[in-house]
């Protein structure tokens, strides 16, 4: 550390009127500062008005899932990988309930620490495997390395990393796949920084209820965690968009795991 200069007494008296102005003005421009990097948080202020409930708490009436993955347990919708039921692909479960276009979405939501999950909208079925889905996804993961991010299951990949508010644009060419690099959409413009990834994180409680809150409006897409929101997609790709579509839950391949959802509830906008 380097040492501060040495003033005598009398010095510092003359110039301690100026010192106090500045003091005080740097410290007007630190919290000026403060405050417009504060995170951006959920818009609804009455937090269940307009909003039906999708789970009736007891039973998987009005969804579809393999039963091998998906039971209802103590009031909430459980899915669980164990060592005896390892998987080959993702597999969902899916509400029967329609294709919403714009909506908002709320979920409890618990995961173990080696858990990987999300949730699906505005997303089409994989025809050669039973329930798939390929779409938009709000990633969720135990570990929290994911978790907020928007990334499209099967489709374009990342197309929004947690603490990013970002443009999609169409490939010029090609198929989908050719425009994708390091798991990500190359069409994925950067807009602004909604806050530290790591910070974000910090907010996501660890094998605890956290609540997901998507805002799905036209072609813009926001995904809250906790009320504060953690992505932003503005998709102004035609070519590979979509605007309306299924919804559901995941259980990702790998070892095994537990998610668990209650208080699931939408508002159609």
């Amino acid at each position: 550390m380097r040492k501060p200069n040495k003033f005598s007494f009398h010095k510092i008296r003359v110039f301690g009127l100026s010192a106090v102005f500045i003091l005080l003005s740097c410290g007007s421009c630190q919290n000026s500062t403060s405050k417009s990097k504060s995170p951006e948080v959920s818009p609804s202020q009455s937090p269940n008005e307009g909003f039906v409930s999708l789970f009736d708490g007891k039973t998987l009436e009005g969804w579809e899932g393999d039963p091998v993955y998906w039971s209802v347990v103590d009031g909430t919708i459980v899915g669980e990988i164990t060592p005896e039921t390892l998987l080959k692909t993702n597999t969902f479960i899916i509400w029967k309930g329609g294709e919403p276009a714009d909506f908002e979405l709320k979920v409890d939501y618990k995961i173990s620490d080696a858990g990987n999950s999300g949730f699906n909208y505005r997303s089409d079925r994989v025809e050669e495997v039973p329930f798939a889905l390929k779409g938009y996804q709000a990633d969720i993961d135990g570990q929290n390395r994911y978790t907020g991010q928007n990334y499209e299951e099967r489709k374009r990949t990342t197309l929004a990393y947690r603490g990013q508010k970002t443009r999609i644009t169409s490939q010029e060419s090609g198929d989908v796949k050719g425009f994708v690099e390091r798991n990500a959409w190359k069409g994925l413009n950067l807009e602004s920084e909604l806050g530290d990834r790591d910070t974000l994180g910090a907010l996501i409680k660890k094998d605890d209820w956290n609540t997901l809150h998507v805002v799905i409006k036209g072609n813009v897409l926001q995904h809250f965690v906790n009320g504060t929101l953690m992505s932003e997609v503005t998709d102004d790709d035609p070519k590979n968009r979509k605007m309306s579509g299924l919804m559901g839950f995941q259980v990702h391949v790998g070892p095994p795991m537990k998610v668990q959802f209650k208080n699931i509830l939408m508002k159609k906008l």
